[in-house]
Formats: C-alpha cells, sequence, structure tokens
C-alpha cells in the first residue's frame, strides 16, 4: 500500500480538516496499533479516548462524531458521513489480494454424469467432487476438494470455499458464500426411542438458501424430515452455528457465532443473534427481534423487542431481575438482624 493523504481523500470522498495533502500513507491499522504511516478510523464514540492517544498519521472519522472528539494535532484527519465504511474502502483496495475468479475444471476433479456445467464460465478447483445431475450456475466458484451432491443445484456468481460439503438434493441461490468445513444438508438429528434403543428417522427433506446469503466457516444446516430448512435472502451467518432440520429463518437475519437453533423454529426477518445465543425447539420469533449474547429462548417470542437470559425475557425486565438480585444481600442482612431482636 501507497498513497497520499490527498488521495486518501479523493478515494472516500471525504473532507480534509487537518494535514498536509501530500503525506504518504502506507498502511491501515486498528487506532490503537496504528503508526504514523497508517490511516485508522472513528465510527463509535466508545472509541473516542483511542483516537486521543493514537498515533496513526489519519484517521477518517464519522461526520455525527465530530463535535465530541479530541485527536492529537498532529494527525490528520478526514471527515465522512460513514466513517466504517470510507474505511473498507481503503482495506478492499489495499488489503490482501482476494482469489481471482480463473473459469475451468481441475484435471483432479469429479464430474458426475448429467452434471450441468459450463466450464468456461466456472470454476471448480483440485479435488473437487460433483455429483450427478449436479447444476452449477455460470460465474460460480467450487474450492479445492469441496463436495456437491447429487442433484444439488447452486445459482450464479456463489463463492464455495474448500472443503464445503453441500449435500445431495440442496438448492443454493445467486450470490451465496460458504466458507470452508461447512455442510449444508447433513440427516436432521432425529431418532425414536424404541425396544430399548434409539432408532434413525429418516431425513428426506432438503436445505434451500436463498439468494445473497454468506454462511462461516464450520457450520452445520440440517436437511429437512421432510419438505425444507431454509435460509432466507441476505441472512449472514457466523461460524460454527448449528441449524436443524425443518428450521425456517427470514430474510436479513444476522446470527453470530456458537447459535444453536433447534428443530422446526421459525425466525422471522431482521432478526439478529448475538453470540451463544439457544433456541429450543418449535419456538416462533418475530422480525426485528434481537436476542442478546448468552440468551436461551424457550418459548415464542414477539418481534421488535430485544430480549436477555434464561429464559429470554424482555431486556427492561432481565436488568430489573438482575437489580433486585443485587439487593438480595442486603435484604437477608436486614431479615437476620429482625430475627435477632436487633
Amino acid at each position: 500500500m501507497k498513497l497520499t493523504l490527498l488521495e486518501l481523500v479523493e478515494l472516500v470522498g471525504g473532507e480534509l480538516l487537518q494535514g498536509q495533502p501530500d503525506l504518504e500513507l502506507s498502511g491501515f491499522e486498528s487506532l490503537k496499533n496504528a503508526r504514523p504511516c497508517d490511516v485508522s478510523f472513528l465510527d463509535a464514540s466508545n472509541y473516542a479516548e483511542a483516537l486521543s492517544t493514537s498515533k496513526a498519521g489519519v484517521a477518517i472519522i464519522s461526520q455525527k462524531l465530530m463535535t465530541s472528539i479530541s485527536a492529537p494535532e498532529t494527525m490528520a484527519l478526514v471527515v465522512v458521513e460513514n466513517a466504517a465504511r470510507a474505511f473498507d474502502k481503503v482495506v478492499r483496495k489495499y488489503g490482501a489480494p482476494t482469489i481471482e475468479f480463473r473459469a475451468g475444471i481441475d484435471p483432479s476433479a469429479v464430474i458426475g454424469e448429467g452434471a450441468k456445467i459450463n466450464a468456461d464460465k466456472v470454476e471448480i478447483g483440485p479435488n473437487a467432487v460433483i455429483g450427478a445431475g449436479v447444476v452449477i450456475g455460470d460465474g460460480s466458484s467450487i474450492g479445492a476438494c469441496a463436495t456437491v451432491g447429487l442433484q444439488a443445484v447452486l445459482g450464479e456468481d456463489c463463492k464455495i470455499a474448500a472443503n464445503v460439503a453441500i449435500r445431495e438434493g440442496s438448492q443454493i441461490g445467486n450470490r451465496v458464500i460458504i466458507h470452508s468445513s461447512t455442510v449444508v444438508g447433513a440427516d436432521g438429528f432425529g431418532f425414536e426411542f424404541n425396544n430399548g434403543r434409539h432408532e434413525k428417522v429418516e431425513q428426506l427433506g432438503i436445505v434451500r438458501i436463498e439468494d445473497d446469503v454468506e454462511i462461516g466457516a464450520c457450520t452445520t444446516i440440517d436437511r429437512a424430515r421432510f419438505g425444507e430448512t431454509v435460509i432466507g435472502a441476505g441472512t449472514k451467518i457466523d461460524n460454527h452455528v448449528q441449524i436443524a432440520h425443518n428450521v425456517v429463518i427470514g430474510k436479513h437475519c444476522i446470527i453470530v457465532s456458537q447459535t444453536g437453533i433447534a428443530g422446526t423454529c421459525v425466525i422471522g426477518d431482521y432478526v439478529t443473534m448475538a453470540a451463544q445465543v439457544g433456541i429450543a425447539p418449535h419456538v416462533e420469533i418475530g422480525s426485528q427481534a434481537v436476542l442478546g449474547g448468552g440468551a436461551k429462548v424457550i418459548s415464542d417470542l414477539e418481534g421488535g423487542q430485544t430480549y436477555f437470559g434464561y429464559p429470554a425475557v424482555p431486556m427492561k425486565e432481565e436488568l430489573r431481575s438482575k437489580m433486585h438480585l443485587k439487593r438480595l444481600a442486603g435484604l437477608f442482612k436486614r431479615v437476620k438482624k429482625l430475627e435477632q431482636g436487633d
């Protein structure tokens, strides 16, 4: 990376408040770790103190924060509407190069009978296995050692990373990104206890993933027992998430790491689940609900509210309960004194 402060201003479409336009920059970093040759950014007020002590050569600042910050005089300031997005432009242009799409099928890949693939418009990496009857849309790439099962369908411009397993019959929309070691379409966890043993229940449905979904590494999405497990358009799923059979997730949801969703749950649109959320079977969660980190959901929740705790309750109720718990020690002391006649 090598650019001047003036070139940075032009790249992000910002306004230069202080600093020399010919200042040379060679990297980007967090406010805490930045050097005088680095670009950093501030988009949240809780990092304002880090800005005041940062050694960054230039900071990209969101306009909304300009009245509440104190920056070193030696630091150049570039003001934009949204500093996080502006900084992302810098990272995208000057960060580590992304893997370029190169159409073609590696000689070591195995392609099943009747697979519909345009070798001039699809990339299939080394040792990938494509099952019989698979359909892969133009512009899609399949990473090394990935598998796409019998009669699965992938849309256009998908990015399937190395070692991903897409099981038979799965349906993947356009522009879907799936990171390494994720499994789509494994059997749901279904057993019936009969005559002293657990007997497997057949899982004969599929997984359907709509357009513009991104799924992190080591996540599992189980096929339906019958019908479909559905991931709605635009939903983003982190690493190490478990989604069980027949779950239906709405559009543009955010699901963070180590969340587990049990079978047959229905999740509305624009729902956010923080890390380590757990949801019991057959639960419905309304659109635009927010589940705080570690929340455990055991019954239906209305949309449009923020929930915490176990069992998950509205945030105000959870905070009130915690406040009462803090007062218990003092209450016990008072009761003890009363019992002793003090």
